[in-house]
């Protein structure tokens, strides 16, 4: 493996970088903020889709304050910054995949009671896991300063520990790996039920020809089944690529577009997820958009108001010297 070399991390990266980081911030927090205001929509897949932004708010959190120190030694806020981005990333892998076996039990076994007794198990794997790793790590030293070698910036798996790739490994990679091959293997089972019960229906289709919108609802979900494992290994494969890469001493790892590619990849999931479950889910949107459009009506309201205050300061004045002019007369 490498010897201690430091990746330099240039300014425009970290531009990029923690723009990448406030878009997936502003995402997750609009991911929770509609779940919290609009309590009709608080179905089961939701919820977890909260779990897993809050996870994602974290790592946008942890990985700017990161890009934006980008830190040179194993001070005491490289490490806090390290276990949280640590424990929030993990635990991001953990909810993704929740959300796929809940999906999976509730549509191709068609058993909401079990898939809904699976969140309080999803909730002691992906919080517990990730956090006994953390403390694990934190406690052992093995988080801290890591060179930018397999990051853009902030703090991981220090450089010089010997077993630096079992815990590159414990605390995220083995995961990441998992994930590349349980998501693409439950969403295709979900996409063929799918496809196998919306054609056992095909001879009812002339009785339901007068219902487009339930059809492009379902072709909006088949779109959504196929994005969500690409999206997913797109965004983190770059971060796989220069891990591999450290493990073959390439030097092809500090290339800037690929350091580049990795910051994005890593920062990016909260808003990839805001973009597919909020912009591209039409009930949401549309509420969204009532939502803008009635504080743009508002706005507008007060500016009018605004302009016609002088008119109507004027036009009281000059009632009011008229009523002090009749008192006078009289």
């Amino acid at each position: 493996m490498a010897n201690a070399t430091q990746t330099q991390v240039y300014l425009f990266e970290q531009v990029i970088v923690l723009f990448s980081c406030a878009l997936s911030f502003l995402g997750s927090s609009l991911i929770i903020l509609t779940y919290i205001i609009w309590s009709d929509l608080r179905t089961t897949p939701r919820k977890l889709l909260v779990y897993l932004s809050v996870s994602d708010w974290l790592s946008a959190v942890s990985y700017a304050f990161g890009v934006w120190s980008v830190f040179r030694t194993n001070s005491a806020e490289c490490v806090a910054q390290g276990a949280i981005s640590t424990f929030a990333n993990t635990s991001s892998f953990f909810w993704t995949v929740a959300i796929a076996v809940y999906l999976y039990v509730f549509i191709v076994r068609a058993n909401q009671r079990v898939a809904d007794s699976l969140v309080l198990v999803f909730h002691l794997v992906s919080w517990g896991i990730p956090l006994a790793i953390t403390i694990a790590a934190v406690s052992l030293n093995k988080i801290g300063y890591d060179a930018s070698e397999v990051s853009v910036g902030w703090c991981w798996v220090r450089i010089n520990v010997q077993d630096r790739v079992l815990w590159m490994l414990l605390t995220g990679k083995i995961w990441e790996f998992l994930a590349y091959l349980t998501l693409p293997f439950l969403y295709i089972l979900i996409k063929r039920h799918i496809h196998i019960a919306h054609a056992a229906l095909s001879e009812y289709r002339p009785i339901l020809a007068n219902r487009p919108p339930a059809h492009s609802f379902s072709s909006m979900a088949d779109v959504k089944l196929t994005l969500i494992p690409i999206i997913f290994i797109v965004l983190r494969i770059w971060s796989t690529v220069r891990f591999i890469l450290l493990l073959a001493d390439s030097s092809v790892r500090q290339n800037p577009a690929l350091v580049t590619l990795h910051g994005i990849g890593n920062t990016l999931q909260g808003a990839a997820n805001c973009v597919m479950f909020v912009l591209f889910t039409q009930p949401i949107r549309t509420r969204l958009c009532a939502a803008l459009t009635s504080c743009s009506q508002c706005r507008a309201e007060a500016q009018r108001s605004h302009r016609l205050l002088p008119e109507q300061d004027a036009t009281a004045r000059r009632e009011e010297d008229g009523t002090e002019r009749g008192h006078a007369d009289r």
